[in-house]
C-alpha cells in the first residue's frame, strides 16, 4: 500500500514539472495541493475468478460411457493358513482332599498307637466329624516291682449347622485312661519281704473315665453373641466320680466408637472320694466337694490407629457348698497393646486375675499317678501383671519376650503322699507312690505363691517348607509358708522344628528341657502328723523326639517315631521314671468314606 502511495505522488510531481516547461513563459507562481483521504483498497476491488465458469465453446463434446468387467481365472492352491491360538499357561492341579484318614503303628517296648479321623458333610449348611485315637506302652523297668503299664483312648464327635447370620453344633466325646501307681522307693519292701509274696498287680492299677456333651450357638449382627454349654462326668475304679456343667452366655453393644461387652459364667463342679486322705492312718471317713461360681465379666473395648486397650472387670460369686461358706471377688481384667513401629515392635501388657475352678479331671491330665484322696477348692489368682515386646524383625523372623508377676491364693502343688503302711486300702496307692495336693493344717487347698517370671522366644520361617522355633522361660517363687513351690520348675525351655524335604520326604523334631524340681517325703503315724520329713530334689531333665515320613503315594504314607532319644530314664515325678528310647512304625492312610 505504501509503494503505492509513493507511485502516486511521483507521476503527479512529474506532471506539475512537465506542465511548468510548456508555459515556462508565464510566471512561476505556487500551488497547493491538499490530499483528503488515503487510499484505502478493498477485496471487492480485486479481480476474482468464478468457482464455476461459464462454457461458451461451439463445440460441446460427450465423454463416452465405459463399462469395466473382471475376467476371473480360478487358480489352484494347497495353501492352507493355520489359526492362531494363545499359548496356555500350564495349571497345577489342586491338590485332592480326602474327608478321612487312619494312622496306625507299633514299636518297642510293647507301644501302640491306632488313630482315626473322618469329616463328612451332609449339604451345603452342615456336617459332622468323628475320631477315635488310642496310646499304649508296656514299659520293663529295672527294680519296679508293679507293670508299668499305661493306656489312653478317647473318642468324639461332633455336628455344625450354619446359617446366614448364625451357626449351633454339639459335639460329644469319651475316654478311658489306664495307669499304675508303679513308682515306689528303693528298698521298701526290705521292712517286709513278705508282701512281695503272692503280689495283686491289679491292686496297683487305676482306671479313669469320662464322658462329656456340649453344645454352641453363635450369632452375628446381634447383641446376643453367642452361649456355651457343656457337661462332663468323671469317675475312676475306686468309687471316686465327679460333675461339672459351664454355662457362659456373650453380649456386645456398641458404645459411640467402642464396644462393650458382657460375659456371664455359671461354674459348678462336685464330687466325692470313697477314701480318706493318707495322712491318716484309717480310712473311715470319704472326701465330699462342692464349688459354684457365677461371674459376670463387663469389658470396653478401645481401638485407635496403634492402640488396642480393652478395660474391664470380673465380678466373680463363690459358694463352697460343703461348708455354706460364700465370698464374692473382684478382679481386674485390663490388656492393652500399642504399635511403636508397625509390625517390628508391639509392646503389650495387662494385669488379669480370676477365681479358678479346679477339679478331680484337671488334676489328673496333670499328673495320672494322684491318689483318689484330693482336696478340691479353687484358687484365688488375684493378679497376672505381665509386660512384654513382640513382632517381626524380618519377613521370616518373630520374636517376644515378657517378664510376669503372679500371685495366687491356695496354688495347687503336688507333693507325694506320706509312706502309710497302716492302711489296708483296696488299691496300693499308700506305699509313697502316690501324690496328693500340699494342704495347709490339712484343710486348706495349697500354698499362697507368688510367682516372677521371664520368657523368650523366636520363631524362624526359612521358607514354605521349614519352621523353626525356639523358648525359654525362667521362674522365681516364693510361698507364704516359706516352703519350696513342690514340683515346680525353675527353668523350661523348648525347640522344635518341621521341615517338608521335597514332595515325598518330611521331618520335624522337638527338644524340651525342665529344671530342677523339689518334692519331699514323709510317713504316716497314728495319731500323730506325719513325720520323718525328707526333701527330694529331682534333677532337671532333657528330652528330644523325632519323627521322620515318607509318601509312598497321595493317599498312603509311613513314618517312623523316636521318643527320649537320649535314653535317659530321668523321673518326672518323684519315685517314677520314664521309659528310655522308644522307637515306633507305622503308615497313614487317606481316603474318601
Amino acid at each position: 500500500m505504501q509503494n503505492k502511495l509513493i507511485t502516486l505522488l511521483f507521476v503527479f510531481l512529474f506532471a506539475q514539472l512537465t506542465w511548468a516547461q510548456d508555459d515556462d513563459e508565464k510566471e512561476l507562481g505556487t500551488e497547493t495541493v491538499t490530499v483528503t483521504k488515503a487510499y484505502t483498497p478493498t477485496i471487492s476491488d480485486a479481480f476474482k475468478i468464478k468457482s464455476t465458469p461459464n462454457l461458451n465453446d461451439s463445440i460441446a463434446l460427450q465423454k463416452k460411457k465405459i463399462e469395466y468387467s473382471i475376467f476371473s481365472v480360478p487358480v489352484a492352491s494347497t495353501f492352507t493358513p493355520a489359526k492362531g491360538a494363545a499359548s496356555k499357561v500350564k495349571k497345577v492341579p489342586p491338590p485332592i482332599l480326602y474327608n478321612s484318614y487312619a494312622s496306625a503303628g507299633g514299636g518297642n517296648p510293647a507301644n501302640l498307637m491306632a488313630k482315626f479321623y473322618t469329616s463328612r458333610t451332609i449339604d451345603r449348611e452342615s456336617g459332622y466329624t468323628v475320631g477315635f485315637g488310642h496310646n499304649s506302652s508296656r514299659g520293663d523297668f529295672d527294680d519296679v516291682v508293679f507293670d508299668n503299664v499305661f493306656s489312653n483312648s478317647t473318642i468324639e464327635g461332633s455336628y455344625k449347622k450354619r446359617d446366614s447370620d448364625y451357626d449351633w453344633g454339639f459335639d460329644i466325646g469319651a475316654s478311658h485312661q489306664l495307669y499304675y501307681w508303679y513308682g515306689t522307693p528303693e528298698n521298701i519292701f526290705d521292712v517286709n519281704p513278705a508282701f512281695l509274696v503272692d503280689i495283686d498287680q491289679s491292686r496297683a492299677k487305676q482306671n479313669y473315665y469320662m464322658a462329656e456333651l456340649g453344645a454352641h450357638i453363635n450369632l452375628e449382627d446381634a447383641y446376643f453373641k453367642g452361649a456355651e454349654v457343656k457337661y462332663r462326668r468323671f469317675w475312676d475304679a475306686v468309687k471316686s466320680g465327679e460333675n461339672r456343667i459351664i454355662f457362659s452366655p456373650q453380649f456386645e453393644f456398641p458404645v459411640a466408637d467402642e464396644l462393650f461387652g458382657l460375659n456371664f459364667k455359671v461354674d459348678y463342679v462336685n464330687g466325692s472320694f470313697e477314701n480318706a486322705s493318707l495322712s491318716n492312718t484309717e480310712n473311715n471317713e470319704g472326701i465330699n466337694y462342692s464349688h459354684l461360681q457365677v461371674g459376670v465379666n463387663p469389658t470396653l473395648t478401645m481401638l485407635r490407629d496403634d492402640l488396642t486397650l480393652n478395660l474391664g472387670l470380673n465380678i466373680v460369686y463363690g459358694l463352697n457348698g460343703e461348708r455354706s461358706d460364700s465370698n464374692f471377688y473382684v478382679y481386674p481384667t485390663v490388656t492393652a497393646s500399642y504399635r511403636l513401629l508397625n509390625e517390628v515392635a508391639i509392646a503389650y501388657g495387662g494385669i488379669e486375675g480370676e477365681l479358678v475352678q479346679n477339679s478331680y479331671y484337671g488334676f489328673v491330665q496333670d499328673n495320672p499317678y494322684v491318689s483318689p484322696t484330693l482336696t478340691i477348692a479353687p484358687t484365688d489368682k488375684k493378679y497376672d501383671a505381665y509386660l512384654g515386646l513382640r513382632g517381626q524383625l524380618f519377613a521370616n523372623l518373630s520374636y517376644n519376650v515378657k517378664a510376669a508377676y503372679k500371685a495366687e491364693n491356695g496354688k495347687p502343688l503336688f507333693k507325694l503322699n506320706p509312706e502309710n503302711l497302716s492302711r489296708t486300702d483296696e488299691k496300693l496307692y499308700n506305699l509313697s507312690n502316690s501324690f496328693e495336693l500340699f494342704t495347709v493344717d490339712g484343710i486348706t487347698l495349697g500354698d499362697d505363691v507368688r510367682t516372677f517370671s521371664v520368657f523368650g522366644e523366636l520363631n524362624v520361617d526359612v521358607n514354605r517348607n521349614f519352621t523353626l522355633g525356639v523358648n525359654a522361660e525362667y521362674f522365681s517363687y516364693g510361698t507364704e509358708t516359706d516352703n519350696p513351690a513342690w514340683n515346680l520348675p525353675d527353668l523350661t525351655g523348648s525347640l522344635f522344628l518341621d521341615y517338608q524335604i521335597g514332595k515325598k520326604w518330611y521331618l520335624g523334631a522337638n527338644l524340651f528341657y525342665v529344671g530342677e524340681r523339689q518334692d519331699f517325703s514323709s510317713e504316716a503315724v497314728v495319731n500323730g502328723v506325719p513325720n520323718n520329713f525328707a526333701v527330694i530334689d529331682l534333677d532337671g531333665y532333657f528330652d528330644a523326639n523325632a519323627h521322620i515320613g515318607y509318601r509312598l503315594t497321595d493317599q498312603l504314607s509311613l513314618f517312623v517315631k523316636g521318643a527320649n532319644l537320649a535314653n535317659n530314664n530321668y523321673q518326672r515325678w518323684a519315685n517314677f521314671q520314664v521309659q528310655g528310647l522308644q522307637v515306633l512304625g507305622g503308615a497313614t492312610y487317606k481316603f474318601d468314606f
